[in-house]
C-alpha cells in the first residue's frame, strides 16, 4: 500500500460524491474521513516553533510514517513547547472566582444541537454587559480553550459571559470545526446556523442587542469565526479571528491543506449577507512563521472584507518582550476602524499571549485575548 496522500484525498472524495452510498461504504468514507483529518488536518492546530519559513511546511512528515491515529496526535502534540502530551483526564480547569458560575449546557435547535460551557461573571451573574462565543481548535475542548485564553478573567474584569462551544470527535474526527465543507459556508445551514442559534438564544435569555455580541477562534475555530462574521453580520458585532483562513477557500480535503500550506483564494461560494450599515468588524492576528496555516491567509480574509484594493488608514509597529508586531487599522467611509490586522514576528501556530497549562498557546505575546476584548468593547455601543 503505497498510495500517495493525494491519492488516498482523492479516492476518499470520490466516494463523497452525490451517488447512493451502501452502509459499508459509509462506514468505509467515514473512516477515511477520520484518518485524513487526523494525518492530514490534525496539524491544523499543532504549534511548529522551529518551522524557519512558512513555505517550506508541507503535510510530508505527517504522511511519511502513517502509523496509528493516536501515534499521529502524539507526534503532533509532541511538536508544541508549551505543552506535554496530555491525556483528557490531566487536562487543566479553568479557576473560577467566588460568586461566578462555570456551567454545562447543551443547546438544542432545528438545524442540529451542540453542548458548551458558559462562564458568568460574578459582578454580572444575571446580567452581563456582553457575550463572546469562543470557538476552540483542533484537540481542543472548551476547558482547555479557557485556560489557553485566559478570557474568563477578562470576562470577570469587563462583566462578560463566555460561551465555549464543543465540537468533538463526533463532529469531526480531530474535533475541528468544519469549515472547509460547503455545508458549513453559508447561512441557515449545518455549523454556522448551530452557532447562531445557541447566540441568539443566550442574547434572549440576557437581554442582549447585536452591539453587544462578539466571536472568535483560533485556528479551525478562527476560521469559523470568520464565517460567521460573513454570514451573521445581524448577529455578532465583532469578530477576533486568529490563525484563520477566509470563508470559501477550501471546499474539501485537498483544497484545505493547499490553503493551509501556501494560502487560498475565495472560491465560487454565495456572497457574505448583506450587513447594512453597521458591518461586522474583524481583529485578525498570525503569526508571521505560522508553518501550519500560512500567513499569507491573514491579508487574504482582509481583502475578503475590505476589497481587494483596501490600505491600512493606520500602521504601527511595536514590540513586546522583545518580539515585534505590525498593527495596521483599515477605517471606514467614516473614520471608524472596521479592521484590525496584527502580524506577529516569530510565532507560529498558537493564541498570542496566552497561558501555557492550556494547549496551543504562544506565552510570549501580545495579548491576543486583551487585545480583542479591547476591539469589542471600544466601538460597541
Amino acid at each position: 500500500m503505497k498510495r500517495s496522500l493525494t491519492a488516498k484525498v482523492r479516492r476518499m472524495n470520490r466516494l463523497m460524491g452525490p451517488t447512493t452510498l451502501t452502509r459499508k461504504t459509509r462506514s468505509f468514507q467515514d473512516a477515511m474521513t477520520g484518518f485524513m483529518v487526523d494525518s492530514a488536518l490534525a496539524p491544523f492546530a499543532a504549534f511548529i516553533p522551529n518551522a524557519a519559513k512558512p513555505r517550506k511546511a508541507d503535510v510530508s512528515q505527517t504522511s511519511r510514517k502513517r502509523g496509528s491515529v493516536a501515534k499521529q496526535r502524539l507526534k503532533a502534540k509532541s511538536l508544541k513547547p508549551n505543552e506535554t502530551a496530555r491525556s483528557p483526564g490531566d487536562e487543566a480547569s479553568p479557576r473560577i472566582p467566588t460568586g461566578a458560575r462555570y456551567i454545562t449546557r447543551k443547546h438544542n435547535g432545528t438545524t442540529g444541537s451542540r453542548a458548551f460551557k458558559l462562564y458568568l461573571p460574578a459582578s454580572r451573574p444575571k446580567q452581563p454587559k456582553g457575550l463572546i462565543l469562543m470557538l476552540h481548535g483542533c484537540d481542543q475542548t472548551p476547558d482547555d480553550f479557557a485556560v489557553g485564553t485566559r478570557m474568563n478573567l477578562l470576562a470577570e474584569k469587563h462583566g462578560l459571559a463566555i460561551a465555549y462551544p464543543a465540537q468533538t470527535e463526533g463532529h469531526n474526527s480531530a474535533s475541528c470545526w468544519n469549515w472547509f465543507k460547503p455545508d458549513h459556508q453559508a447561512r441557515g445551514a449545518g455549523e454556522p446556523a448551530i452557532l447562531a442559534s445557541l447566540t441568539r438564544k443566550l442574547m434572549k435569555e440576557f437581554g442582549l442587542g447585536r452591539e453587544s455580541v462578539f466571536v472568535a477562534g483560533l485556528s479551525s475555530g478562527g476560521a469559523m469565526a470568520a464565517i460567521l462574521a460573513d454570514v451573521y453580520p445581524d448577529v455578532f458585532s465583532a469578530a477576533g479571528i486568529h490563525s484563520g483562513l477566509s470563508r470559501g477557500t477550501a471546499r474539501n480535503v485537498i483544497s484545505a491543506m493547499s490553503a493551509m500550506r501556501s494560502g487560498g483564494t475565495p472560491g465560487d461560494i454565495a456572497p457574505a449577507t448583506p450587513a447594512g450599515p453597521n458591518p461586522t468588524r474583524r481583529i485578525i492576528f498570525h503569526g508571521d512563521t505560522d508553518s501550519t496555516v500560512h500567513p499569507s491567509n491573514a491579508p487574504i480574509i482582509v481583502a475578503a472584507a475590505m476589497g481587494d484594493e483596501a490600505v491600512p488608514t493606520k500602521e504601527i509597529k511595536r514590540s513586546v518582550r522583545g518580539r515585534g508586531y505590525a498593527r495596521s487599522e483599515y477605517a471606514g467611509p467614516n473614520g471608524a476602524v472596521l479592521l484590525e490586522l496584527w502580524m506577529i514576528e516569530g510565532a507560529s501556530h498558537g493564541w498570542s499571549g496566552g497561558h501555557a497549562a492550556g494547549s496551543y498557546t504562544d506565552t510570549k505575546g501580545p495579548d491576543a485575548s486583551a487585545q480583542m476584548v479591547r476591539f469589542f468593547l471600544e466601538n460597541s455601543t
